[in-house]
């Protein structure tokens, strides 16, 4: 299943819908590797007074859910193991992490768990919950293809990042305060794609790794300007990773920029370039800018705040940033500058970055 115009859920949203259904529907939960998929479920099982029960997809084999036949008299009798088939009838919450994961004889043995909640002649116990999470094909994670027998067993929900309820959740769980505000100022650094190579990459659960680590560095003492870019860096994308580790030195908070429009507007507002071009803070509002234009591109009800920028304005911002900038701020957002009526700076660049020569007609 790949398809990025499926309607998306938040984990609040995932966890209010397995409260509401789970007891009766089977529900698989898939995103991106990080989001708190797992969480999710155990607190939602948490809430509702079940003990949640996991079986981890990679690990098992097809015995270890239509179990293990003995004889009694003359037959054979299949004996399912305790964690599927507690001795005591009380319902749970049984959760098949990472069943994307499975091998294909491993998803047949769940056919019938899912859509009847039985192993074998066994019924699981009255109100028993059934809920599965994995990553996408798409996520390049270690993931087969769903059979549709069994996508058919099971409602499935696209689970998507959240920035406000990630934040909401980062107070309540003690996360660093120097982590929440780089959320905050770069909301896609919440969750960056999933890179070709074996590298680190920025997911919710990157980021509350990462805060635990500096703060364990701190209580021992060992929290030195080496210790924490060795590992940030082995946390989360090192785009991210940079930008954190500079950004600590700015001090910045949400309340100490101006909004992302104010800068198109007035470009003089912008953090001048160094000789050489850098500036940390110039390069950190131009992605604030990227950010915004993004989302502004998904959520036409948007366009309407931004009717002022005229092809004029966006002109004049444009004339103030090198190629290098203009290529950072338009990234992924073409179509938005073109809406906005940036046609003329996007053909320019093309040529000037391009070399090529424009001839006359």
């Amino acid at each position: 299943m790949n398809d990025s115009s499926l309607p998306t859920v938040t984990i609040a949203e995932a966890k209010n819908i397995i409260s509401a259904m789970a007891h009766r529907q089977s529900i698989l939960l898939l995103s991106a590797p990080g989001v708190g998929k797992s969480d999710a479920v155990r607190q939602a099982a948490a809430a509702a007074g079940l003990e949640c029960r996991s079986l981890l997809g990679t690990q098992i084999a097809p015995e270890d859910v239509s179990g293990i036949p003995r004889i009694v008299g003359e037959r054979s009798v299949f004996c399912p193991p305790r964690i599927l088939l507690p001795e005591k009838p009380e319902k749970f919450c049984l959760f098949l992490d990472e069943l994307p994961a499975c091998a294909p004889d491993i998803q047949k043995a769940f056919y019938s768990l899912l859509l009847e909640r039985r192993l074998g002649e066994h019924k699981l116990p009255e109100g028993t919950w059934v809920v599965a999470a994995g990553n996408r094909a798409e996520d390049r994670s270690l993931v087969r293809s769903l059979s549709a027998a069994l996508i058919n067993r099971a409602i499935i929900l696209q689970v998507q990042v959240n920035v406000k309820e990630w934040v909401q959740w980062a107070y309540a769980n003690h996360i660093r305060e120097d982590i929440i505000s780089y959320i905050l100022l770069i909301p896609m650094a919440l969750q960056r794609p999933v890179p070709e190579l074996p590298v680190p990459f920025s997911t919710p659960r990157a980021w509350a790794s990462l805060s635990q680590a500096l703060d364990l560095l701190e209580s021992h003492g060992a929290l030195t300007a080496k210790t924490a870019e060795a590992v940030v860096f082995g946390s989360v994308s090192a785009e991210d990773a940079k930008i954190f580790m500079e950004v600590q030195k700015l001090d910045l908070t949400p309340q100490s920029l101006k909004e992302p429009h104010e800068y198109i507007f007035s470009p003089d507002l912008l953090p001048k370039a160094d000789p050489e071009g850098g500036n940390t803070l110039r390069w950190f509002v131009l992605q604030k800018i990227r950010s915004m234009m993004l989302k502004i591109s998904n959520d036409p009800e948007s366009w309407e705040h931004y009717s002022k920028m005229t092809p004029e304005i966006c002109g004049n911002f444009f004339e103030q940033l090198s190629n290098e900038e203009k290529v950072v701020v338009m990234l992924n957002c073409v179509p938005a500058w073109g809406k906005l009526g940036a046609d003329r700076t996007l053909v320019k660049l093309f040529f000037d970055m391009t070399g090529i020569e424009i001839k006359a007609e």
